[in-house]
């Protein structure tokens, strides 16, 4: 794989760590639109992305978090890159916001497949975690569709569906973008011992499986591996996940929660961070660490 070298050390940076497609897009855009309107009221419904400090900084900026929907509303309301359920677009519309919709391109398909499946009689299977509003977006899209949609991030949740999954002609299974291959074999597995028909849409983003796929190979090359991001952040716990199985693993979410200690003694150091992790972060991360040694 092709690594950033940091210095003369043993500390390696994969070059699939930080901000992803989806998550520069929404910061970027969302930062534009206070810059281009000034003078208007800038919201976004729920955290934008998770990342504390990302949040902060749109917050100096203006642009302002909010977690309901006011029955009146000015200026535009931005939707988060996780989507949202159309019910609440036509709450922000009807409050009198101006809507913009930063949901990632990447969702917007798992969104779109989950419809097609629910049009066309399809048991909707979501591999997930239930109360992460990606999917609660994604559930609540299929639901306009069909009442046979459930949530699972585990064969064991399938479990109590499993009579209506047998009973029903044809399965068809989307997945949280940020989701775990072996979660969905898992899931998948299981699926196909017990129904008629099984549709399967692998709709992992590409670059949260990059991002693993190298992230596992450096934790291989490496006697610690370091993961930067936030603890709400689905992507960034699932790589700690996979990771503490190939090698000593710590995830913290900046700088200021590094236990130097942890790094005396060790030869080869890996770092990687969350699609939700800023670069300044990490870099401040890589610093504390070659200071420290």
């Amino acid at each position: 794989m092709n690594y950033k070298f940091l210095s003369n050390q043993n500390i390696r940076l994969a070059k699939y760590a930080g901000f992803c497609y989806g998550v520069k897009r929404a910061v970027e855009t969302a930062k534009k639109l206070k810059q281009d309107n000034p003078n208007k009221n800038i919201y976004i419904l729920g955290e934008l992305i998770h990342n504390t400090d990302v949040i902060c900084e749109l917050d100096s900026l203006g642009i302002k978090t909010i977690y309901e929907i006011p029955e009146k509303g000015e200026g535009i309301c931005i939707i988060r890159s996780h989507g949202e359920s159309p019910e609440v677009f036509e709450k922000i519309k009807n409050a009198g916001f101006e809507l913009v919709d930063l949901t990632c391109p990447d969702v917007k398909k798992v969104q779109q497949k989950a419809i097609e499946l629910a049009q066309n009689d399809y048991f909707v299977v979501i591999v997930g975690k239930s109360n992460h509003p990606e999917v609660v977006a994604i559930k609540a899209n299929a639901e306009l569709y069909s009442s046979n949609v459930v949530v699972a991030a585990s064969k064991e949740e399938l479990l109590s569906y499993e009579e209506k999954i047998k009973s029903h002609k044809k399965v068809g299974i989307v997945v949280q973008t940020t989701q775990m291959v072996s979660t969905l074999n898992e899931i998948t597995d299981y699926i196909n011992t017990i129904a008629k028909e099984v549709l399967i849409h692998n709709t992992i983003c590409a670059s949260t499986a990059m991002r693993q796929r190298e992230a596992k190979e450096l934790a291989r090359e490496s006697d610690l591996m370091v993961v930067v991001g936030s603890k709400k952040s689905a992507n960034t716990t699932h790589l700690a996940e996979i990771l503490k199985s190939c090698t000593q693993t710590v995830h913290i979410e900046n700088d200021t929660e590094l236990n130097l200690n942890l790094f005396e003694n060790v030869q080869n150091i890996g770092i990687t961070a969350g699609a939700s992790t800023p670069e300044i972060i990490i870099n401040k991360v890589i610093n504390k660490i070659k200071g420290g040694k």
